[in-house]
């Protein structure tokens, strides 16, 4: 049976959620609850104040632990505080200037208790909430890139690892076996695609956010040694320049072989697999 959650969160906390690849954390004293998230748990996403309301719903998508830092506080504390992460689809938001305007309230909500489990007569009854007519025509799919990155002021891309994650669902639409961290001989390559469970990577890829670019180029050269893959390099303006210059210096070998994808354009492609893949099961192709 399908689950209802109230995820509660300050507007703040929302921007970088949706700014980090629709990514929400638990502490560990909330184990009980995450042990109990189920693929396909229908959320519904709780602004604090000054909204005090429900803008927006979607579905869990998947659950993960996390040992690296992700948001500010944990940034700035080098501290991991939210290790229980899921990930999650958005069916519908609201844009951040209508929060206020056409948010969900209801007397039943307790809030202040944080992240809940609902009774499923609550839940539904918040389902028929955010199909009521008047929202259709503000509510979008996804909160987009360019709406969080001017009420943030500092939002500019997906973190690493919500990079990762793009790629692999990227190419597991494309029915290849996705992974992240591969291990070879030199290292671990961040996100790799293969065909087969027994082939080498046919696609490799190294993200680039603020890493090392000439460590980058290093294991894609070694990956074209190895297996021939094709060699993607995700990284800002700044560091492909600089990988341009290695490329026509120390590892002119494969200059030609290494194609470079902008840190935004991964969850534009995403989005567009995506809606092409769910397009294509709503009519059954």
């Amino acid at each position: 049976m399908i689950k209802h959650w109230l995820v509660v969160g300050s507007p703040q906390n929302w921007q970088i959620a949706f700014g980090n690849g629709n990514i929400w954390g638990l502490k560990q004293t909330q184990r009980h609850l995450w042990e109990n998230l189920s693929e396909g748990d229908k959320l519904f996403f709780y602004v604090t104040s000054p909204v005090s309301g429900i803008v927006g719903s979607g579905t869990l998508r998947t659950k993960f632990k996390q040992d690296k830092p992700l948001y500010p506080r944990e940034t700035k504390e080098g501290q991991v505080i939210w290790p229980l992460r899921f990930e999650f689809d958005v069916q519908e938001c609201l844009p951040r200037d209508k929060w206020q305007a056409f948010k969900i309230v209801s007397n039943e909500l307790f809030p202040r208790a944080g992240f809940q489990l609902l009774g499923q007569d609550l839940g539904q009854q918040l389902v028929l909430k955010l199909e009521q007519p008047g929202r259709g025509e503000y509510a979008m799919k996804t909160p987009p890139t360019e709406e969080i990155a001017e009420t943030t002021g500092t939002y500019t891309t997906l973190s690493h690892d919500a990079l990762k994650q793009r790629l692999i669902e990227i190419g597991r639409l494309q029915n290849y076996l996705a992974e992240e961290e591969y291990t070879f001989d030199v290292g671990r390559l961040d996100v790799v695609w293969r065909r087969v469970e027994r082939s080498v990577p046919t696609y490799v890829f190294e993200v680039q956010v603020g890493g090392d670019v000439y460590h980058a180029l290093a294991k894609l050269k070694h990956a074209f040694d190895l297996w021939n893959s094709h060699l993607f390099l995700v990284a800002s303006q700044a560091d492909s320049n600089k990988a341009r210059n290695l490329l026509s210096g120390t590892f002119h070998e494969i200059n030609d072989r290494v194609k470079f994808l902008e840190l935004e354009k991964v969850e534009e492609l995403y989005r567009r697999k995506k809606a092409y893949s769910d397009l294509e099961k709503e009519l059954g192709i």
